[in-house]
């Protein structure tokens, strides 16, 4: 009977000390955890701060961005008309070019009608 009371001590004795090494790794991480979300908070604290002079601004934003995307449809429907109106359409394959020809007359400069004389 000794021996079985001896192992049962045994046994109790080290599930106690497993217990405690499981508690001191426990509290030792949560210690390590409380000490990074106290870090977390003060840089929330500082983002909000940085947020609330941005606020104002934001209502200011949104409105602006409402008036765009009301306008949008519009700016779409000028988009697809000018897109219709230079959409590429290839010459036919039996389309010649015409030779180039040389400009009539004598070139003439208009640097004189600019300043206001006008020869007869």
């Amino acid at each position: 009977m000794t021996g079985l009371v001896t192992v049962s001590v045994i046994a109790i004795t080290l599930l106690i000390a497993g217990l405690a090494f499981f508690l001191f790794v426990l509290g030792t991480q949560l210690s390590r955890i409380a000490t990074l979300l106290e870090e977390c908070a003060v840089l929330v604290w500082k983002i909000k701060g940085d947020a609330e002079a941005i606020e104002p601004g934001l209502e200011h934003i949104n409105h602006t961005g409402g008036v765009v995307a009301g306008a949008l449809p519009l700016l779409y429907g000028f988009a697809e008309d000018i897109v219709t109106g230079a959409t590429y359409e290839p010459r036919p394959e039996d389309y010649e070019n015409p030779p180039a020809l040389p400009a009539m007359g004598s070139r003439r400069s208009r640097l004189m009608e600019g300043v206001g004389y006008r020869p007869e």
